[in-house]
């Protein structure tokens, strides 16, 4: 692989003050997704540091246009032998010598300038200029010129790279001409100058258990000549350290040969330390290879979690985890009706003496606790998908596939209080006073911001509940948790309603579709899960959600009894169910019902259709004719009532 290397050793050596630089190649779109994309400089000049210059990426159409929208200083940076430096994502291949989060390019009409100068010289929507400018490079994927931008940065062409999701760069000719054609980061877009041979890292798997031992293959793409190829690599990544593993991280592949495999031993301890994520990085490379991929994952299951006595929304229980309210908390509600109930209870939950508000960077922390997966403490509960996932998996790109993120219940732009916080965290013991027409302390209110699939909280977008009822198959486990949270909102701060029918996407303030809402609270019942979550947020807001602990309050505030006084003894958290006996269950044409005197039986499907209703007193029989599936029973007696969910077979 060296045998132009003799021509290449005068280069190594000889450096010179000065050296033109220039945008080489840009992939601004790849197909589908956009974590491979990047920019490409070259210097005449080889092993050229980029000390004091600096890259402005512009808009090129819109409210922001010819203001930039990012800057990569590029100080602590040189080309390589042949010129060459590459600024872009993750897996681009070869890997970038500086990375960027995804989707940073705008696909176009958009600009990218090379300036000499640092990023302080470039705040953010500053116009873009000519001053110091050394290179520049309009470009778009089939769209209209953006003739502005063109003229403020002194170009007269704008370059395609073809339609969005091309799967072609730009890149620049030896004539200083550009054309779309196969990406070629790391190399010169001709074909010429020194070829590095690639390393590749393999691993048989990317997900090991605890007590496992697992290998990792180096491979070049050329065999290794002349002399032992010998680097190192670590596996430590945050959590993940040398007490975690044993093996050694030394690579030794010989001449003649192309793999070297090590093997790694993972320590199994008696430690719940959470699932954790080891990261496989090359040291430093000898002159002559490049890295294929680098940062790999490997996914550390830790089986030492734990579990919780509560169930889960899909399979509830209640009465397990009792309200951490403090003795009185409620007292003030006693007795109250209509619109005095609903301030009364605003004057506990936005007490601006007692309240706290946090900041949305904060929710992260807050929900891997509250929304904790009650069978896997390494795992949180997502809502309207029903099912568990890794704390792992938190949504840091704009890549949601397979991750999780902060679903706001009631959505950020119908509140009109999106981004209202800042999304740096900075834990419990920092935090702002506020009160009920503190708006924008909404954005990070924990009581409405759920655990979500990222895909289906897109899916979601802004919609009413009426107009959004969940994915297709879902149980319904998360709609009186969305019914109490939305109620819990509208009293809180006194900007935000929750009204009937479904009202235009765009109105802020508002949101339906209250009658649902207040059905699905009653087919819904608050259970174990809900409370455990409405006990730990009140350690950080010193505030709750006192429809979780108080359901029936909904109606007398939002519902049927409006206008009639609430008293704590009308809430089904009073009713004795310890005596309530409902067996079998799951059940096939019949069950017994025992422990209630002088009530009512009342089943409902999981979308609030009433099947079922029969008096009952003491032990009774019951004969049903339903179809398999997940129903709620609603037993009452007097003013207390309890929901209990039944299985049919």
């Amino acid at each position: 692989m060296f045998k132009n290397i003799s021509s290449f050793l005068f280069l190594l050596v000889f450096s010179i003050s000065n050296a033109q630089v220039f945008i080489n190649e840009l992939d601004c779109d790849t197909p589908s997704t956009d974590d491979r994309e990047f920019i490409e400089l070259k210097s005449t000049a080889p092993n050229f540091p980029l000390d004091g210059y600096v890259l402005v990426l512009y808009n090129g159409t819109g409210t922001n246009a010819n203001l930039n929208y990012y800057v990569i200083d590029l100080d602590g940076l040189t080309t390589d032998i042949n010129g060459i430096v590459v600024i872009g994502n993750n897996l681009v291949s070869p890997v970038p010598n500086r990375s960027l989060p995804d989707n940073i390019f705008q696909n176009g009409p958009d600009g990218v300038a090379l300036y000499l100068g640092s990023s302080s010289d470039f705040p953010n929507l500053s116009v873009a200029t000519t001053a110091n400018l050394i290179d520049a490079l309009v470009y778009d994927t089939n769209d209209a010129d953006a003739t502005a931008l063109m003229t403020l940065l002194g170009e007269t062409e704008q370059i395609s790279e073809g339609a969005n999701n091309s799967p072609l760069s730009i890149q620049r000719k030896n004539d200083g001409t550009y054309e779309a054609n196969t990406p070629t980061p790391g190399a010169n877009n001709d074909g010429t100058g020194f070829i590095y041979s690639g390393i590749t890292i393999s691993t048989t798997a990317t997900q090991f258990n605890e007590g496992q031992a697992f290998t990792i293959t180096f491979t070049t793409q050329t065999a290794v000549t002349d002399n032992n190829l010998n680097f190192n690599f670590s596996l430590s990544n945050s959590g993940f350290n040398a007490a975690d593993f044993t093996g050694s991280t030394a690579v030794t592949i010989p001449i003649g040969s192309n793999t070297f495999t090590s093997t790694i031993q993972l320590v199994d301890d008696i430690n719940d330390e959470g699932d954790e994520i080891a990261r496989i990085r090359f040291g430093t490379l000898p002159f002559g290879y490049n890295r294929v991929n680098d940062n790999i994952e490997l996914r550390i299951i830790d089986n030492d979690f734990t579990t919780s006595t509560w169930g889960t929304p899909l399979n509830p229980t209640y009465g397990v985890v009792q309200s951490t309210a403090p003795v009185g908390y409620y007292d003030s509600l006693e007795g109250k009706a209509g619109l005095d109930l609903k301030q009364a209870i605003q004057d506990i939950i936005a007490n601006p003496t007692v309240v706290r508000a946090h900041n949305y960077g904060d929710i992260e922390s807050i929900l891997k606790v509250a929304d904790q997966n009650p069978l896997n403490s390494n795992q949180v509960w997502l809502m309207y998908v029903e099912q568990p996932r890794s704390k792992l998996d938190f949504q840091e790109t704009g890549i949601n596939t397979g991750k999780w993120n902060r679903e706001h219940i009631y959505p950020q732009s119908r509140g009109g209080f999106a981004n209202g916080t800042d999304d740096t965290p900075d834990g419990i013991n920092v935090w702002l006073p506020t009160n009920a027409d503190d708006i924008l302390a909404g954005h990070a209110d924990a009581h409405h911001l759920r655990a979500e699939d990222g895909p289906e909280n897109t899916s979601r977008g802004n919609r009413d509940y009426g107009e959004y009822l969940g994915p297709v198959g879902t149980q319904g486990s998360w709609r009186g948790d969305v019914a109490r949270s939305l109620f819990y909102m509208a009293v809180r701060y006194n900007a935000l309603s929750v009204v009937n029918g479904n009202p235009s996407n765009t109105t802020v303030g508002q949101i339906g579709d209250l009658a649902l809402l207040l059905q699905w609270n009653q087919t819904d019942p608050s259970d174990d899960f809900e409370m455990n979550r409405n006990n730990y947020i009140y350690t950080w807001q010193v505030n709750r959600n006192p429809f979780i602990d108080y359901p029936s309050l909904a109606d007398y505030v939002f519902g049927a009894n409006f206008g009639q006084p609430w008293f704590s003894t009308l809430s089904n958290n009073n009713f004795d169910n310890s005596k309530i006996v409902l067996y079998p269950n799951p059940m096939k044409d019949n069950f017994v019902i025992s422990g209630v005197s002088e009530g009512t039986i009342e089943i409902y499907s999981t979308i609030g259709q009433k099947v079922f209703e029969k008096n009952i007193n003491g032990e009774v029989a019951i004969d049903i004719n339903l179809a398999a599936g997940i129903y709620l029973a609603k037993i009452t007696s007097g003013n207390k009532e309890l929901v209990r969910k039944i299985i049919v077979q």
